[in-house]
């Protein structure tokens, strides 16, 4: 049977009327320490391109990014990236260039020198272990340091205070700020629950 052009025609606007159904958007969970928190922005873009959406929680999250290796590997754990850590002062402050052992006791000592005050953070932050492991090296901070609860707090301390001296990543050394010892480069890795798949492995693998 043959149908009247009007009807073909009508049957042809409403087919193209119709919308076209959109692939699912993947929700998946992710969280970033507060030194890691820069790379959260390609993480974003990253799932932007593969149609996905990123859930900020610190509830087990799918997808962890921090700096350094942990202590104890039971994840999967892939590097994207890998930042260099230094100790800083404010501008005004008339520390110049330390040595490696300069630095371990300016941070070891209980009361230090002049006016210097030094800032660390919790003992558990990716940051404040990096420091450890790098710069300490065994000794134990002093009991007097003063602790900065993220890498931002630590640079507006650092900003506002002359006497103030701590550890930030490469990235927040701003010109207010005076880099006087360089700890080195390590890692920012992605850590994941288990062998990324799927949407997973695609977020990895655009993160790498």
């Amino acid at each position: 049977m043959v149908l009247p052009r009007y009807i073909l025609t009508f049957l042809f606007l409403l087919s193209a009327c119709t919308p076209t159904p959109q692939p699912t958007q993947v929700m998946v969970n992710a969280y970033a320490t507060s030194a890691a928190t820069p790379w959260l922005a390609e993480l974003y873009a990253c799932a932007e391109k593969n149609n996905a959406a990123i859930n900020i929680s610190a509830d087990s999250p799918d997808i962890f990014l921090r700096v350094g290796e942990p202590e104890m590997i039971a994840s999967p754990v892939y590097q994207i990236d890998e930042v260099e850590i230094l100790v800083v002062a404010h501008r005004e402050n008339n520390l110049q260039s330390l040595t490696l052992a300069e630095v371990q006791d300016l941070f070891a000592q209980e009361n230090p020198s002049g006016s210097a005050q030094i800032w660390v953070y919790p003992s558990a932050a990716d940051m404040q272990r990096v420091f450890d492991q790098l710069v300490m090296q065994g000794r134990s901070v002093s009991s007097s340091a003063k602790i900065a609860v993220s890498v931002q707090n630590m640079s507006d301390v650092l900003k506002s205070d002359p006497a103030a001296i701590g550890i930030l990543p490469r990235q927040s050394l701003t010109e207010d700020l005076r880099e006087v010892f360089s700890a080195g480069r390590v890692p920012v890795l992605a850590v994941t629950k288990e062998e990324p798949q799927g949407m997973l492995g695609k977020l990895i693998s655009c993160l790498q």
